[in-house]
């Protein structure tokens, strides 16, 4: 098969998935919150069954599953041996819509520049931002990373900030929602660069210290446990109850996929209290949509703090550019009411756009770009190591947090996302992960240890197209084995296992993980 053009390929693998998942359609149980970003086409009775059989663990490793080599079911593309793996369309994408793709990948790598400027498309960078384009932070549609030393810039990183206090009565009423505000001066996030004549909100700084972890079989792995400072600050100092948390741009593949798994799948998954006794207690992040002006699932960023890839976007282009758009209409991007030069600043809101700096047309496009960026075949998949590795992985009880798969919505007008059998390896979910990887710092439902799980597929290709083998949240794992072993809280269980199994069944694992 791989020996195929790749649109062959991908169409061929994207009759040969129909014909084990092309269900009849009905009725499906709202669940409450809803996908109202989905024009949903509902599921029967019938199908959920048969869903249910797919999603079924398997029982066999000396083989791959059906289809466990295409993530992304018929949206899965070639895995390229270049930097340009993370950056193909959605693999059943049809021509015309290629071509929205590619705009939006135009609008995506676009270098905005400050006003007023000649270029009226191009201008109302900041006044102050974190990056010039979205491809600055997600270089190559991959992970971001941490500054390498005192010489190397956080373009990729930065710093989220917020201090207790109370929310609007309407979200409020969401249940275990925790009240924060922005930092009166320096507003959600600290923005590290200025445009002329205004000054940059901070330097990120970073101190490790090394910490021995002794593991089976006489081996040894060092971790770094990073400290960070807000250094340099321009507008004075922060506020006594501000709370910091360090965020690497995420990779981008697979997003539309991940945002039409139904929320009902992703519910159904939780276990708040833990009933089962297994020690894991999986929550939904709820977060209130700007968009659809009511509570949704959140499913995006690290906590799970945007609902959809929309939201996230928008989100994106306010605080880490400062380009105003239909969500987010603020000209000045992040300034503060106490950044009085900032918000007077020239922008670039454009009455042929809305009176934004980007208007509905571009954040569209921009957000159709981000749903389709195509998930990688898997590679070895087939390997009796890499087999081997699967099944250690399952016996730890890794997939406890990292489900291996999901069905999507049958969806109308998204037929690249629609109706695929996906691996993504993430429940969606908040796990507490133990106090060496807590921020202490809450978003919307989400406390201090919480994080979202985050998806596997595509990670064994992380170096080649990021450059690093940088992971979690902070980007301080230097490998996938010191990720595993900074697991705690509901993940201590699995952690140990891999501190205490021979090294070949971690050495195994890694192979696994390095082939999704």
């Amino acid at each position: 098969m791989r020996s195929l053009p790749p649109r062959q390929w991908v169409t061929l693998c994207h009759l040969t998935l129909l014909s084990i998942t092309a269900f009849p359609t009905g009725g499906y149980a709202d669940t409450g919150l809803g996908d109202p970003h989905l024009n949903v086409i509902a599921r029967t009775t019938e199908e959920a069954a048969r869903i249910e059989h797919v999603l079924a663990p398997p029982t066999d490793f000396t083989t791959i599953e059906r289809f466990e080599d295409l993530p992304a079911g018929a949206a899965t593309v070639r895995a390229r041996t270049d930097a340009n793996a993370f950056s193909d369309p959605s693999g059943n994408i049809s021509f015309d819509r290629e071509l929205d793709f590619k705009v939006g990948n135009g609008l995506f790598r676009k270098i905005w520049v400050s006003s007023p400027s000649s270029t009226l498309a191009s201008d109302g960078l900041g006044p102050i931002y974190n990056a010039r384009s979205c491809q600055r932070c997600h270089l190559k549609d991959g992970r971001g990373h941490p500054p390498e030393g005192p010489d190397d810039n956080a373009i990729s990183m930065f710093l989220r900030i917020s201090i207790p206090g109370t929310v609007e009565d309407r979200i409020a009423e969401i249940e275990g929602y925790i009240g924060t505000v922005p930092d009166p001066v320096y507003g959600k996030q600290l923005q590290d660069f200025g445009v002329a004549g205004q000054a940059a909100e901070y330097k990120l700084g970073i101190t490790y210290t090394e910490i021995e972890v002794p593991l089976s079989d006489g081996e040894t792995v060092h971790l770094r446990a990073p400290t960070y400072e807000a250094l340099n600050l321009g507008y004075g100092p922060l506020h006594k109850d501000a709370m910091l948390s360090p965020r690497v741009a995420p990779t981008m593949i697979g997003l539309g996929l991940l945002e039409a798994i139904p929320a009902a799948d992703i519910l159904a998954g939780a276990d708040p209290d833990d009933l089962d006794g297994d020690g894991i207690s999986g929550r939904p992040n709820i977060v209130w949509s700007k968009e659809f002006d009511k509570p949704m699932l959140g499913r995006f960023g690290h906590k799970a703090g945007a609902p959809t890839v929309r939201h996230q976007s928008a989100g994106a282009f306010a605080g880490d550019i400062g380009i105003s758009n239909p969500l987010f209409p603020n000209p000045w991007g992040e300034c503060t009411g106490a950044q009085t030069d900032c918000i007077a600043a020239p922008h670039g809101n454009d009455a042929g756009q809305d009176g934004l700096e980007i208007d509905a047309e571009g954040l569209d496009l921009v957000t159709f770009y981000s749903r389709n960026l195509g998930v990688p075949a898997r590679r070895n998949a087939d390997d009796p190591e890499v087999l081997h590795g699967k099944q250690v992985f399952y016996d730890s009880g890794c997939t406890s947090c990292h489900t291996p798969k999901f069905v999507t919505h049958r969806l109308q007008d998204q037929p690249e996302q629609s109706f695929q059998l996906i691996w993504p390896y993430t429940d969606m979910l908040l796990h507490d992960m133990g106090e060496g990887l807590a921020d202490n710092r809450p978003e919307a439902r989400a406390n201090g240890r919480e994080w979202r799980t985050a998806p596997l597929w595509g990670i064994g290709l992380t170096e080649q197209v990021s450059g690093h083998t940088y992971f979690l949240h902070d980007g301080r794992a230097r490998s996938l084995l010191e990720a595993i072993l900074w697991h705690g809280g509901e993940a201590e269980g699995p952690r140990n296992s891999v501190v205490a199994m021979p090294k070949s069944d971690r050495d195994a694992l890694i192979k696994y993980l390095e082939s999704l």
